[in-house]
């Protein structure tokens, strides 16, 4: 495996190559700096080259990597994270923090997920956990069980962000509660999760399912765009998936693209956020902008 560049040098040598994006990317780079990296994307390992051109952009950037379930298709059975993921993503296991997607829980009880990861997924069963990344909190969470209100994991994610102490949260999961995807409408039963993450000052909500990216304004539960308080989110399912179409546009949706694989680069400042979409090789959309914490 390639040792990871600076993240830095990638981003630069990516706008370089692609010029400017739609919705809030700039000519120049940001400044990034030597503060925690979080990337990665979801719905990932498949026959095709869309997962392995998204590992190789994983050999190129440092720091923490993320996944948003659908870890390895069609089943998430054991054969298929040896076969698909592990060559891939598999890469970069050691450095990897994953949540569990619909695809992987075909396999009774994720189990094969379970195994691949082990206590980087979580206790098995339930598949949420989280861990502190420089000054910032990040939840991952599971959207296959139960998170009704009163649910062992919504009390669990409530404690959670009262025990936290930091000021800036990044929570992420599969199935989106914000998304224009034609194939999955958005999933009202993840609003608890939402809620409680509104409800203590997060800042960023990241998920897949939706095989495209989309990002959305700040906004509070109902979907209202706050701001003041609310939660900016993304649908990153760009991980080497086929991509899918968009249907009706949802309120304050501001990018969107269903044309690259990906991955999204978040760079973790002690009072604030940068984004980057970055996109597979020969590939020109990106998508870039900054945030700061409640």
């Amino acid at each position: 495996m390639k040792t990871p560049l600076l993240t830095a040098a990638l981003l630069a040598a990516v706008l370089a190559l692609t010029g400017c994006g739609p919705g809030g990317a700039q000519d120049t780079p940001p400044a990034w700096s030597q503060d925690p990296v979080l990337v990665g994307a979801g719905d990932i390992a498949t026959t095709g080259k869309g997962d392995s051109a998204t590992a190789a952009l994983l050999d190129e950037i440092g720091g923490t990597v993320f996944t948003l379930g659908d870890n390895a298709y069609d089943s998430g059975t054991a054969k298929q994270f040896a076969k698909l993921y592990g060559p891939t993503w598999g890469r970069h296991k050691s450095r990897t923090r994953p949540v569990p997607g619909n695809h992987d829980y075909r396999t009774a009880g994720a189990a094969a997920y379970y195994d691949y990861f082990g206590a980087a997924a979580g206790p098995p069963g339930l598949g949420y956990y989280s861990f502190d990344l420089g000054t910032w909190h990040i939840v991952s969470l599971n959207s296959n069980v139960d998170m009704t209100p009163g649910s062992k994991q919504e009390r669990w994610l409530r404690a959670d962000l009262a025990a936290s102490g930091r000021r800036c949260t990044l929570a992420y999961w599969h199935h989106p509660l914000f998304t224009s995807g034609a194939n999955h409408a958005p999933d009202t039963a993840t609003l608890p999760l939402y809620q409680a993450l509104y409800d203590s000052g997060a800042e960023v909500v990241v998920a897949g399912h939706n095989h495209q990216y989309e990002r959305f304004a700040p906004m509070d539960p109902a979907g209202n765009l706050d701001q003041a308080r609310g939660l900016r989110t993304f649908v990153v399912g760009t991980g080497g998936g086929g991509l899918y179409q968009f249907g009706t546009i949802q309120p304050n949706s501001e990018v969107r693209d269903n044309t690259t694989f990906g991955v999204i680069a978040f760079t973790l400042h002690a009072d604030g956020y940068e984004w980057r979409f970055v996109p597979q090789r020969g590939k020109t959309f990106t998508d870039s902008g900054t945030g700061a914490c409640h």
